[in-house]
């Protein structure tokens, strides 16, 4: 048994029990009375007997009474009842016998109250002293006082926090109290800790209590709060950490060891978009293929289909590398879950139509791109093979093998596009939608900006060149662009796919867009460091670039969805030969020859405009012209 202790502890209590119950009822005198002194012997012999076996049953020796809860102590509850209800018919069968004759019943209920007291007492002071320990030996074999812990946000997301820090002692942390800027709560007490004050104080409470770090526990708190929040801990010069968003907290794991730096995702100049557990149940019992699975969107997609309990999951992938970590995460986040992995180009039909003949999947989600902008307009036939072509083999594969739904990943570079990948991801969105025009099926384009934290984004290049001492590099101080997170996206992206029906062009609501200069210097600021002793660099635009992105052409017709933050968008439609199109940029990618290519993007895409000076690239200083 785990807790043999309290067994060798137990046998001594049950005897007290029974002996308090005698001196209660009879007062002390009872033990120079010879018969009730008798009976008290046989009682607590009883006792011994009857009640450990009953104690073991209801599982009173196999629980880790450290982290003992309400539900543990209603089992003390129980147990203790049940043994006393034995007792009781030990009791009531020898007085048949006449054995135990003059036994009052009142015994027994005192008996029962005080087995409550004593030996639940025993076993809630096992997690009362494991709690009130506040020093820990470290791995050096010395005592190490806690780091002194600051809350912020004193609702659940705080008492939770405070819960785990007091229940594991070897994190080293002491809870020193709350601040919360909710003026009814303060000077209050929650869960044993103080509300010192708001937010606005923090620099004074932080000076006052000694605190050396600081959790930020409001999850669904906009950007500019934690902003705020985070700039004022860097002042008092006291580390912060930040509980994850909602959007990581839907596995429904939550722990001190979850908590992490706040990261630039967290300061979105927007407030956060809830989720909804149930925009994916179309893909309930459903075989889901996931394109690009090993990229940054295509492995948060398949994170939250997997969540939508599907039938099977396929993750195809061109890198092996990254669909291999991909389905190790998956297999372990979800081990019930019948995975495949498939390493497949979606240029090569020939294998894709043989994908899709032996597994059928019901719901396809495309992924796969290349992304870009610089480096497609250097490498433009890879941007119409891959984002141009691949499509079309990827949707025609879809119909000969009777998908149901096709979910395309778009980009706001479509829009007017003036860069090789932005008109590439446009004819995307004409194939989608054409295939659904003439099959009826849910095929859709669901198009959003930039996400923030995927590979090769903006962000993670800023905290490169802030490790390198900077400077960090910015084309222009007007450059803006729309921000999502990636799970947030990816949230919107599932709700998007069960509301097609067909030819469907869903964008996302990102907000405003925001400057690059600004998350720039928030990326700084979060670092450590301050915008002079990082300075921030201007190169110039690169070709294909634009000042600033939009979500729709400007004759579009935009309408509200059931969801508020899904908007379906009507733009000016042109007709399209598929077949025809496909042997045009066939044609024009096996030729390598840039100005062909743009002609043929031209004759396809009406609001393609790529600038004067398209054809001319610079390597090493030096101009270089393709042909």
């Amino acid at each position: 048994m785990r807790n043999r202790h309290l067994l060798v502890l137990d046998i001594p209590l049950i005897a007290l029990c029974v002996f308090l119950a005698f001196a209660l009822r009879f007062d002390l005198v009872f033990v120079l009375n010879p018969t009730l002194r008798d009976l008290f012997l046989l009682s607590a012999i009883a006792a011994v007997v009857v009640k450990p076996p009953i104690f073991l049953a209801f599982g009173m020796y196999s629980r880790y009474w450290r982290y003992a809860t309400i539900g543990d102590l209603l089992i003390v509850v129980l147990s203790a009842s049940a043994a006393a209800l034995a007792l009781a018919l030990v009791f009531a069968g020898t007085m048949l016998l006449r054995f135990m004759e003059g036994l009052p019943r009142s015994v027994i209920l005192i008996d029962w109250l005080l087995t409550l007291v004593l030996i639940g007492g025993l076993r809630l002071s096992v997690r009362v002293v494991g709690e009130s320990r506040r020093r820990t030996i470290s791995s050096s074999g010395r005592f190490e006082p806690p780091r002194r812990i600051l809350i912020v946000g004193a609702g659940e997301a705080g008492t939770m926090v405070a819960r785990e820090i007091r229940r594991n002692p070897q994190l080293r942390m002491e809870p020193v109290g709350f601040v919360d800027d909710d003026a009814t709560k303060r000077g209050k007490r929650i869960v044993g800790l103080p509300v010192l004050g708001s937010t606005d104080t923090l620099h004074e409470t932080v000076e006052d209590r000694r605190i050396e770090e600081v959790i930020i526990a409001m999850p669904t708190a906009p950007g500019s709060a934690l902003r705020r929040i985070a700039e004022r801990c860097r002042e008092a010069g006291v580390v912060s950490r930040t509980m994850p968003g909602v959007f990581e907290l839907l596995d429904g794991v939550v722990s001190v060891s979850r908590l992490r730096q706040i990261d630039i995702a967290d300061l979105l100049r927007r407030s956060p978009i809830a989720p909804d557990l149930t925009s994916a149940a179309y893909l309930a019992d459903r075989l889901v293929l996931v394109t690009g699975a090993g990229g940054s969107i295509g492995a948060e997609l398949c994170r939250q289909v997997a969540r939508a309990r599907p039938r099977g999951l396929l993750l195809l992938g061109h890198g092996e590398n990254s669909i291999f970590d991909a389905e190790i995460e998956l297999r372990r986040a979800f081990p019930s879950l019948p995975l495949r992995s498939v390493i497949c180009d979606i240029r090569d039909e020939v294998r894709l139509n043989a994908v899709f003949r032996d597994y059928k999947p019901a719901v396809v989600f495309h992924a796969a791109a290349h992304k870009h902008v610089p480096l497609m307009e250097d490498n433009p036939e890879e941007a119409i093979t891959n984002n141009v072509l691949g499509t079309a083999a990827l949707v025609q594969a879809a119909l000969a093998h009777g998908s149901e739904r096709l979910v395309l990943i778009s980009t706001d570079k479509a829009v007017a596009p003036t860069s090789i990948m932005g008109a590439s991801k446009r004819l995307a969105e004409t194939i989608v939608r054409d295939a659904a025009r003439r099959s009826g099926r849910a095929f859709v384009s669901v198009r959003f900006g930039n996400v923030l934290g995927s590979r090769g984004s903006v962000v993670p290049h800023f905290k490169r060149q802030i490790e390198t001492g900077g400077p960090v590099t910015i084309t222009h101080p007007d450059m803006r662009r729309f921000f999502m997170t990636i799970p947030e996206a990816v949230h919107l992206v599932l709700q998007a796919g069960g509301m097609g029906r067909g030819g469907e062009l869903f964008v996302l609501n990102m907000g405003e867009p925001v400057r690059i200069v600004d998350l720039a210097q928030d990326v700084i600021r979060l670092s450590g460091f301050s915008v002079e002793e990082i300075p921030i660099v201007y190169t110039g635009p690169r070709p294909g670039e634009k000042m600033t992105e939009t979500l729709w052409e400007s004759d579009a017709d935009v309408r509200q969805t059931s969801h508020p933050d899904v908007l379906q968008v009507h733009e000016r439609d042109q007709p399209i030969d598929v077949e025809q199109l496909r042997t045009d940029m066939a044609r024009a990618a096996t030729e390598r020859d840039r100005h062909e290519i743009e002609a043929v993007l031209a004759r396809w895409v009406e609001t393609f405009a790529p600038p004067p000076d398209a054809g001319e690239r610079r390597a090493g200083g030096n101009v270089v012209t393709r042909r």
